[in-house]
């Protein structure tokens, strides 16, 4: 498959193609084994190596397929209770976002969500976060629609639930699957060429899913008390590289 050029958008050199190949894996990875993170890694590394005008379209797709793998991994132990009011404002969000004329200062949205995160991790987490799924779906559906990935603010709402590990993945998971999917319409209904984009996103949905499968024998074996731990930390290490990038120190 990685010896298969034809497959790459037009101007993609295969050394950038198998870097990326290898970044969904460990994204995948990170993102099964310590709730999140693996989002935000691959956006990092694809805003250097991809298009801006299909960077967040195919980033979307790409996070879409993966996050569609972990929630049917997972999905016995999804905590469906907390999805319909998060759907709802999803809904909303992207809808709103697909329309909104003027584009918010991705580096504000940065340095913005990296702060809010910081500050639930070493305090509990708003309580309007868990009492009004409808606001924390709306407001993260459109940020994701200008800023891309905001698995980060989400990961905050399934912490709040206070759900063993395995569900707090897997609930995850299918929050970001809804976000991304409505992400993709939205964006498909606004004229982007998904098709362009075809072969390469399935290879990278492809080496995402055996990322998942290796995260997911590591969370087996991963006590609860360090998962939340580790989970803490990661979210504060990606909250620093968001506010740091927004900066300008990056």
């Amino acid at each position: 498959m990685i010896a298969d050029l034809s497959i790459l958008p037009e101007g993609m050199a295969a050394s950038v193609f198998i870097l990326l190949l290898a970044t969904s894996f460990f994204s995948s990875f990170i993102t099964v084994a310590f709730g999140i993170g693996g989002g935000a890694l691959l956006l990092a590394i694809m805003a250097s190596l991809v298009p801006v005008s299909a960077l967040i379209p195919v980033h979307g797709l790409i996070q879409l397929g993966s996050n569609a793998g972990r929630m049917v991994m997972l999905l016995r132990t999804v905590a469906w209770h907390a999805l319909p009011g998060f759907a709802l404002g999803s809904v909303l969000g992207c809808a709103i976002g697909g329309v909104v004329v003027v584009e918010l200062p991705a580096e504000a949205v940065q340095v913005g969500i990296g702060l809010f995160v910081i500050w639930s991790v070493f305090s509990r987490p708003p309580r309007w976060i868990r009492r009004w799924p409808v606001v924390t779906g709306g407001i993260s559906s459109f940020l994701t629609m200008f800023f891309g990935a905001t698995g980060v603010f989400v990961a905050n709402f399934t912490k709040s639930l206070d759900l063993p590990r395995h569900a707090h993945v897997a609930t995850h998971a299918t929050m970001m699957t809804l976000q991304h999917g409505l992400k993709v319409l939205v964006f498909g209904l606004l004229g982007f060429s998904f098709a362009t984009w075809g072969g390469f996103v399935i290879a990278m949905i492809g080496v995402g899913v055996v990322g998942t499968l290796a995260g997911r024998l590591f969370l087996d074996r991963l006590p609860e008390l360090w998962f939340r731990r580790a989970l803490d930390i990661l979210l504060v290490l990606i909250s620093v590289r968001l506010i740091a990038g927004g900066l300008g120190w990056l």
